[in-house]
């Protein structure tokens, strides 16, 4: 009787050349969730010899997209709604200029989020920690504290809002841009003692001028 035999496996049905791109394929993935998952780690350690030794590298991986915190678990959580806006300032095709006025990017977000059982993990993150990434390492003069951090943030955060407004805006093209936060505190329960303020607190920064390199890469894509 012959013994039964399933069919071949997928992999071993392929070419020579299919079976040595999908050899390196996995490999290269499993290299790259390993060395992710390592700097990961060294983050998030506590401090030893090998992450003191090679505490550049890992910051300049993890910063900005992959910062971990612990504020879910903190003993005092946050307790204020912040919402980012925007403005543009437009040169229409006569030369004169024109500001737009605040765009609430944040409730864009929350807009695009609300009814949706999977919403995008950017949409829920991206703004927000690059908001927070800034205050981080800027003081309230918006004067920088954290050395090359402080540039790494502010790029960022101009990046996505750049991103957002585009080159071109209202038949004109896109020359400063400007950010600014609203803060409001989370009312109170009505057990707790205390009155809770209900405007908001604005932290405006300085404009920032578009780069020519950004617009350039945008319209070319």
């Amino acid at each position: 009787m012959e013994s039964m035999q399933g069919p071949p496996p997928r992999v071993a049905a392929l070419s020579l050349p299919g079976r040595i791109a999908v050899a390196v394929t996995v490999g290269v993935v499993s290299v790259a969730a390993l060395l992710h998952l390592a700097m990961v780690f060294l983050h998030v350690a506590p401090s030893n010899t090998l992450s003191k030794e090679h505490a550049a590298a890992v910051s300049d991986y993890i910063y900005p997209e992959f910062e971990q915190n612990w504020k879910l678990f903190a003993p005092d959580p946050l307790q204020q709604n912040i919402h980012v806006e925007a403005r543009a300032e437009v040169r229409q095709p006569g030369g004169a200029l024109k500001t737009t006025g605040w765009v609430d990017m944040t409730g864009m977000d929350i807009a695009a989020m609300r009814h949706d059982p999977l919403p995008s993990h950017t949409q829920q993150n991206e703004l927000r920690r690059a908001w927070g990434f800034y205050t981080d390492t800027h003081d309230q003069q918006e004067q920088p504290n954290a050395g090359d951090r402080s540039d790494m943030s502010r790029d960022y955060l101009q990046r996505i809002l750049q991103d957002r407004f585009g080159s071109r805006l209202d038949g004109g093209d896109v020359v400063r841009i400007q950010a600014r936060a609203a803060t409001t505190q989370v009312p109170q329960p009505s057990w707790a003692a205390g009155a809770t303020s209900s405007s908001a607190e604005y932290r405006t920064l300085p404009w920032w001028t578009v780069s020519a390199a950004s617009a350039g890469q945008e319209n070319a894509s």
